[in-house]
């Protein structure tokens, strides 16, 4: 039956090696708490919180008779010139979430759309503002905004740069903190603070009237986990607060509790003017991402615009889809009403404790994590990220769905795993990797 649903298949998949799964496709049926559920009816322990989207684990009831009930009730209005009552209340619970300063949110359907929303609310800014020619934007090396071309250029992951270059706009990077003498430390690096000076080199040589806004990931995610070396974050905030540089940063992958509070610019201590935020928003049931923005940025624009005109020439279709909010309502009455994010701020520890026992294994070359987020660093086999490709199967195979990038491997365990849950991950990395020919 699998290889009758995959072979010659129409079906086109998004960041897989398409040819290679047809010849061993990995198809899952079912999905239940902490685990999925392949063709073969194997449990598979999901220990990358699906992609980052489910830390409340999978199959909510909740969630879903929300989903239901919503569908039934309202099942869409557009959000142009029209709102529906959930909204207003989701935007009232979320920006109780945030840091104090962010309370006003715009919603869109993923990270990438909320990456792209937030450069243009940044041009709409200094526009309305009297400095229109802060149009360029400095990033990071090995950053993740995702896959629309405002994220492709902000990013810093060759391969998902190549082919778009040439249309792609103004982005400066900084250099990336994977510095060596950082190699196998828990939680933040003492190396590369100074590295956030490379924002000021890039003021220096372009200009501060010319820079709109600098985009960093807290913790860099899909390139493996990097977690700011001590001082890095407040050095550029200090540096964005200093030239009228706006500070976003990217929460689509360690918001929502993953760095134990509910956002990492409150682990951290440092607040940016824009944040934008997705995948657990919904603890992965829909799609829907927002953008949240301080009152001087949100202010700002609608000052600008005359009376009766629209402030801000965006929005989506599904933008503030009802049914989407009603999961991200439910989401949200699980994660307090456990007190999730404390739950997994508990196992962290002993997470990151287990995950650096993988340190003395031969194939393994850096280990790196934060609270409930690790990654790990594999010797190359062959051509870049063969290696982490093949892991990552063998751990499918095995009872464990990982992700890898190149040939570095991720994890991102639920909130709601066990310790046994934790040992078990380990236990099947421990066994793959030792496989792995040196």
């Amino acid at each position: 039956m699998t290889q009758d649903l995959t072979a010659g298949s129409h079906y086109w998949m998004p960041f897989t090696p398409n040819r290679d799964f047809q010849l061993h496709p990995k198809l899952v049926i079912g999905a239940k708490d902490q685990y999925y559920t392949d063709a073969a009816g194997r449990r598979i322990l999901d220990g990358l919180s699906g992609l980052y989207t489910s830390p409340a684990g999978h199959g909510r009831e909740s969630i879903a008779d929300a989903v239901s009930r919503q569908l039934r009730e309202l099942d869409f209005v557009p959000g142009f010139l029209r709102a529906h009552p959930k909204v207003y209340e989701l935007t009232q619970r979320l920006t109780a979430m945030l840091p104090a300063a962010l309370n006003h949110a715009f919603y869109v359907n993923s990270g990438s759309e909320a990456i792209d929303t937030a450069m243009k609310l940044c041009l709409a800014y200094h526009r309305a503002r009297g400095e229109a020619s802060r149009t360029l934007f400095v990033s990071r090396e090995r950053a993740y905004h995702g896959v629309n071309l405002g994220g492709i250029a902000l990013g810093g992951l060759a391969g998902n740069r190549r082919v778009y270059t040439g249309a792609l706009p103004h982005v400066f990077h900084m250099r990336h903190t994977a510095l060596p003498e950082n190699r196998f430390t828990p939680g933040q690096p003492k190396h590369g603070a100074e590295l956030a000076d490379d924002l000021l080199r890039l003021v220096q040589l372009h200009g501060a009237e010319n820079i709109a806004a600098c985009f960093v990931e807290p913790i860099a995610g899909s390139t493996g986990v990097l977690p700011p070396p001590v001082g890095y974050l407040d050095r550029l905030r200090e540096i964005c607060t200093a030239h009228g540089i706006l500070l976003v940063f990217d929460e689509v992958i360690c918001g929502f509790g993953r760095t134990g509070k509910a956002f990492a610019a409150q682990t951290f201590g440092v607040t940016p003017d824009v944040m934008t935020l997705a995948k657990a928003i919904t603890n992965g049931a829909l799609p829907m991402a927002a953008v949240a923005v301080n009152d001087r940025i949100r202010d700002t624009i609608f000052q600008a615009a005359p009376d009766g005109a629209i402030e801000f020439y965006h929005g989506y279709t599904w933008s503030s889809h009802p049914v989407c909010c009603a999961a991200a309502l439910a989401a949200f009455d699980i994660y307090e009403g456990e007190s999730l994010f404390a739950r997994g701020e508990a196992l962290a520890p002993y997470f990151q404790q287990q995950l650096f026992t993988l340190a003395d294994l031969p194939v393994v070359t850096d280990v790196r994590g934060f609270s409930m987020l690790g990654g790990i660093d594999l010797k190359p086999s062959g051509a870049p990220g063969s290696r982490g490709y093949e892991v990552q199967k063998k751990l499918f195979d095995r009872g464990l769905h990982l992700k890898n990038t190149g040939d570095a491997i991720t994890l991102a365990p639920q909130l709601i795993f066990t310790r046994e849950q934790v040992d078990e991950m380990i236990a099947v990395l421990r066994t793959v990797l030792q496989e792995c020919k040196v």
